[in-house]
C-alpha cells in the first residue's frame, strides 16, 4: 500500500517466519528435561560459581563443564523493564515485566516474565518465584512466568546427576520477525510500473549502466540513478539452474528451471522463473518473454517467463550479462 506522506512510496508489512530445530547436549537436554519435571539446573564453573540458564563450556576458561546442580523456583530480581503492551507469541497476554532474575543458589540471571499488577509493584531486590505451566513439555515455556513471593530461601543447593526418564534431545523453536517494509523511492516506481505491465530501470549517469530492479544509486559508480528507463518485456536467459526440490508453500511441480534473464536494455540480469518449454530444453541465449499474472491486491508482476519463438540470441551479445 502507498503512504499518506508520498503516494508513489510504497510501504507493506513483513513477517519472516520458520521453525529452527535443534539438536541438545547433554547438559541443555537436562536443563530442559527438568523444567518438564518442575527442577531447575544449573551448571558448576570451575571457579564454583553456578550458571543459569547453564552451558556448556566455561565462559572464561572455555572448558567443557558437566557438573549439574539444583537450584530453587524462587530468586531475586536485579532489574526489570516494563511490557505495557504484549506482542503475539509473548508469555503473558496482558502487561507485564520483562525481568532478570538470579534464583536462589545461582550466580547469574535468568530472563523471564514477572506477572505483576503495574510497574509500580516491581522494583530491583523484589522476591519471586516460578509459576509453572500446567502442561509441561520441556521448554522454557514450561516456566508460565514469575510471581512475586514474600518468603525466603526455599532450599539449598543441591548435586543433580541430570538423569530424567525420557530426556528431551531436540527441540523446535519457531522464529518471527514481523516489520514494515518500505522498498525506497527506485524500487518503489518499479513495483508501480509492474501493475501497468511495463518493467522499469534507472540508468547510471556515469556508466550508462540500466539497473534492473532500481537500487537508486549504481554500485559501481557510487553515484545516485534518477533517469527511468523502460527494458524488455523480452529477454534473453543467461544461465540457468533446475530446481528438483519441491518448496514448501509453493505450488510449482518440480522439476523447474530458475533463470537469470536479461531484459533487453537492462545492464545486469534479474531472476524468473521459465515455463512454457520441457525443463530440459531450456539452454543459455533462449529468448523469452513474461507472462503477466493479477494478486489479490490488484498488483501486477511477472508470473514466469516462456519462449517467445525468436532465435536464440547469440552469446556475445549476453556474455557480460552472465
Amino acid at each position: 500500500m502507498a503512504s499518506a506522506s508520498s503516494p508513489d512510496l510504497l510501504r507493506a508489512p513483513l513477517v519472516v517466519e520458520f521453525p529452527f530445530t535443534r539438536s541438545l547436549g547433554p547438559v541443555q537436554s537436562a536443563f530442559l528435561t527438568g523444567l518438564r519435571e518442575r527442577t531447575v539446573l544449573g551448571v558448576r564453573t570451575g571457579d564454583g560459581k553456578v550458571l543459569v540458564p547453564p552451558v556448556e563450556y566455561d565462559p572464561v576458561t572455555a572448558e567443557e563443564i558437566r557438573e549439574l546442580v539444583e537450584v530453587a523456583p524462587t530468586g531475586t530480581v536485579t532489574t526489570w523493564a516494563w511490557n505495557p503492551a504484549p506482542r503475539r507469541g509473548q508469555p503473558l497476554d496482558r502487561p507485564f515485566a520483562w525481568v532478570l532474575v538470579q534464583l536462589d543458589g545461582a550466580d547469574t540471571a535468568l530472563l523471564h516474565a514477572l506477572d505483576a499488577p503495574g510497574p509500580d509493584a516491581v522494583h530491583s531486590g523484589l522476591r519471586v518465584r516460578i509459576r509453572w505451566a500446567e502442561e509441561r513439555t520441556g521448554a522454557i515455556t514450561d516456566i508460565a512466568c514469575f510471581e512475586v513471593h514474600e518468603g525466603g530461601r526455599d532450599r539449598q543447593l543441591a548435586p543433580h546427576s541430570g538423569e530424567f526418564a525420557d530426556p528431551v534431545t531436540g527441540i523446535v523453536a519457531p522464529a518471527r520477525l514481523d516489520y514494515t517494509y518500505s522498498p525506497g523511492r527506485a524500487q518503489s516506481a518499479y513495483i508501480n510500473a509492474l501493475s501497468d505491465r511495463k518493467t522499469v530501470g534507472e540508468r547510471c549517469p556515469s556508466c550508462r549502466k540500466v539497473y534492473v530492479p532500481p537500487r537508486g544509486a549504481c554500485p559501481t559508480c557510487g553515484v545516485a540513478t534518477q533517469e527511468r528507463v523502460e527494458v524488455g518485456p523480452a529477454g534473453t536467459v543467461t544461465t540457468y539452474c533446475i530446481v528438483n526440490i519441491k518448496a514448501r508453500n509453493l505450488d510449482i511441480e518440480v522439476p523447474y528451471v530458475y533463470a537469470h534473464i536479461a531484459l533487453d536494455g537492462a545492464g545486469l540480469a534479474l531472476h524468473g522463473r521459465i515455463g512454457g518449454i520441457p525443463y530440459d530444453q531450456v539452454r543459455m541465449g533462449l529468448r523469452v518473454e513474461p507472462v503477466w499474472t493479477e494478486s489479490s491486491t490488484g498488483g501486477r508482476y511477472p508470473d514466469h517467463y516462456r519462449p517467445t519463438g525468436e532465435p536464440d540470441a547469440d552469446y556475445e551479445t549476453y556474455k557480460e550479462l552472465i
